[in-house]
């Protein structure tokens, strides 16, 4: 998930989506020609790679033949210090999207670096060729806000109201025409959701989780304002808080319910908490990784592992709805728990899950049979949802 991020989408508007992708020497394409050298071989002996060349490839999707590669940009450079490790790890921490930079037309956004240098690329692929539109480094003059602030995963979403879509970078956000809008210094984080939390506020908002105590302002979780950065609320912790989440799981409370990784299932500082920062319960659900829509009402459930599951407010518990282990359904990247992808894949607003098979053979897609009296667009048509199930692969997610 780190790695290799791939972007599957419609770049050129001919109705049919290319496959964008980080690749290097030896990568095959689909009809079986070799990109750059078939015998480089530049692991060293713990198997990391920290020199040759590296490119960023766009592939037809439909033949799955190479249609153009460059060079990816950021190169690493030198042993990869400058990352935050020389061992080739933090050099290796890639993100991507999709995003409407002008408002019209999708672009893809590659990334590289989240807890020292941050650079994004943003590129354009149009009648048959591959152009560059910006690149954001955090090591230029004036961009070192956003050093340090990257997270395992990044949003695309229209963060300032001016009809361009923005890219959330953790606790720093880059503008659709790729200058620093904000940084919130609050520094790296595990996860994070942009969305409009809080629906008696204007514009959208972001809640993450953030990893270092030195850093975080007391705040290990924190809502904060898309547009400014300003801190809205946040939930105090003294730790590394690895997991937190926001979505609508009671109807009692405008907007959605948040909740972290901070301290036990019962915590007097953490719990559950409105829209708004108030602690509505000193229980929070003990599963914080995904949401999704799966039932007929228009609460969101919990989807952890294999598991889906309802909260129910009366006896503060997570109630379960499925568990597709039972159907061999395993779940990817270990503690992180992740399905291969959930979706709204089928139209009628409620969400598909699809896990592998725990023998890693077939995929299995499952989708409700629940009946709703709630008939809404489906949720592919909301251009923000539909960029960020395109960039469902990168990082922890």
């Amino acid at each position: 998930a780190h790695y290799t991020t791939f972007l599957a989408y419609d770049f050129d508007g001919d109705g049919r989506a290319e496959v964008m992708m980080k690749t290097a020497d030896g990568s095959v394409d689909g009809q079986g020609k070799t990109i750059g050298d078939a015998k480089a071989d530049y692991r060293n002996k713990n198997g990391f790679i920290l020199e040759g060349p590296e490119f960023l490839t766009v592939f037809d999707g439909r033949s799955g033949g190479a249609l153009a590669t460059t060079a990816y940009l950021p190169a690493r450079g030198g042993d990869g210090a400058a990352w935050g490790d020389n061992r080739g790890n933090r050099v290796d921490r890639f993100l991507g999207g999709v995003a409407y930079l002008d408002g019209k037309r999708p672009s893809a956004v590659f990334a590289r670096g989240y807890y020292t240098r941050a650079v994004l690329a943003a590129w354009d692929w149009r009648d048959g060729k591959l152009s560059q539109r910006w690149m954001f480094d955090s090591d230029t003059p004036g961009n070192g806000a956003a050093a340090g602030q990257g997270a395992h995963w990044m949003a695309v979403a229209d963060a300032d109201g001016d009809g361009r879509d923005d890219i959330v970078y953790g606790a720093a956000t880059i503008t659709s025409g790729g200058k620093l809008m904000y940084s919130s210094n609050l520094c790296h984080g595990d996860a994070l959701h942009v969305t409009k939390h809080d629906p008696s506020l204007s514009g959208l908002q972001v809640f993450m989780v953030h990893e270092s105590p030195k850093c975080y302002q007391g705040n290990g979780a924190a809502m904060r304002d898309a547009a400014t950065g300003k801190v809205l609320w946040g939930i105090p912790s003294t730790i590394d808080v690895g997991r937190g989440i926001c979505m609508d799981i009671d109807a009692a409370h405008p907007g959605n319910e948040c909740w972290a990784a901070v301290g036990g299932i019962t915590n007097p500082a953490g719990g559950l908490f409105s829209a708004k920062g108030v602690q509505i319960s000193p229980v929070r659900p003990r599963a914080y990784n995904f949401g999704l829509w799966w039932d007929g009402d228009l609460l969101r459930e919990s989807l952890d592992g294999t598991k889906i599951e309802k909260w129910n407010p009366q006896a503060q518990r997570l109630e379960p709805l499925l568990d597709a282990a039972q159907y061999k359904a395993g779940s990817n990247n270990g503690t992180k728990a992740n399905p291969v992808l959930s979706a709204d894949l089928f139209g009628d607003w409620r969400e598909e899950v699809v896990w592998r098979s725990n023998t890693d053979d077939a995929l299995l897609v499952f989708s409700t049979t629940a009946p709703t009296r709630h008939r809404l667009p489906t949720l592919m048509h909301d251009s923000q949802y539909r960029v960020q199930v395109a960039a469902q692969n990168a990082g922890y997610n």
